[in-house]
């Protein structure tokens, strides 16, 4: 998995969190597959098509905070990750 400082695409643009598709108990597997990029600031009461259930990976960027909720539209518990 990309250190929290890394987070940033190839046009070098800040990302505040990159949520994986794929996961695996032997961490140089991590973060693998489908990836989704937060931008910071971003709010997304829906995640876009394919990914609700889907995320099994995380990466939080430097002074970013990622909230996620167990429900749509900002329902049910939440959780908050930061780097």
């Amino acid at each position: 998995c990309p250190s929290p400082a890394e987070l940033r695409p190839l046009n070098g643009t800040r990302l505040c969190a990159l949520l994986y598709a794929d996961n695996s108990p032997y961490y140089e597997q991590c973060c693998a597959g489908d990836v989704l990029e937060v931008l910071p600031g971003a709010d997304l009461p829906y995640l876009p098509s394919g990914w609700a259930g889907r995320a099994s990976s995380l990466v939080v960027g430097t002074r970013c905070e990622l909230t996620v909720w167990s429900r749509r539209a900002k329902e049910g518990k939440s959780r908050r990750f930061g780097a």
